[in-house]
């Protein structure tokens, strides 16, 4: 990994803890930063990490008692994919890349009309669109509306249905995007717009998350570029 990869690599990795903090605390959860990782006491939300590694070799022996092991789905997201947790019984669940594309306009125009949500119903017509029916539209709440650096935005038809999404976090050197979807279409339909929207609301910061499989294929096609490999570990 060259040294602007792994400059990219944490500043996305403080990016995604900052998200996991405000997730949790929109569940009425507590959570800490330290200088190597991010860490919530108590089980965090479905779908969220427990901790969140902010720098390379974070120390294993540090890291664990600040979670709930004792609850069934306890994870890290090993953000540099260099830790070994097998010997406190957590096994790897899947690996990931970090992205990043410089900020800068979508090579292809959206063709949905995208808004920043700010209401409640917003939020939950929102939420309705992502499970598509799963049932966990619960896992997002008006609350986030409290937090001033996430955005969550609605991609809408031309009959004002929400149709597409994701969640922008704001940090002070690059943007992070979550949880992008299209009803038709998947990532591929939704990338375009929600860059438009990045350009338009920060048009200075470079934009990052994290993607594997299809979904990293589909972001590689949208301008991003992996800058470093990630490591989600699941307790039990």
């Amino acid at each position: 990994m060259t040294t602007q990869n792994q400059l990219l690599a944490r500043a996305a990795a403080r990016n995604n803890a900052e998200w996991c903090a405000a997730m949790s605390r929109s569940h009425g959860l507590v959570s800490a930063f330290e200088a190597q990782a991010w860490a919530a006491p108590a089980r965090t939300p479905p779908f969220y990490p427990d901790a969140v590694t902010l720098v390379p070799e974070a120390a294993v022996a540090a890291l664990v008692p600040r979670i709930d092991i004792t609850s069934a789905g306890a994870s890290v997201k090993d953000s540099f994919a260099d830790l070994d947790l097998t010997d406190a019984n957590f096994q790897v669940l899947f690996e990931a890349q970090w992205i990043h594309r410089p900020a800068s306009a979508p090579a292809i125009a959206p063709d949905l009309s995208w808004n920043v949500a700010d209401d409640p119903d917003t939020v939950r017509a929102w939420a309705l669109a992502w499970d598509n029916g799963n049932g966990n539209p619960d896992l997002f709440r008006p609350e986030l509306l409290d937090e001033p650096a996430t955005f969550v935005l609605t991609g809408r038809s031309a009959c004002g249905q929400v149709v597409a999404g994701a969640v922008a976090n704001r940090s002070d050197q690059v943007v992070g995007i979550s949880n992008i979807f299209a009803l038709d279409g998947g990532p591929d339909a939704a990338w375009p717009g929600v860059l438009d929207a990045m350009c338009r609301m920060f048009p200075t910061l470079p934009v990052v998350g994290y993607e594997h499989g299809d979904d990293l294929a589909a972001a590689v096609r949208h301008g991003f570029e992996p800058v470093g490999p990630l490591r989600i570990w699941l307790h039990g």
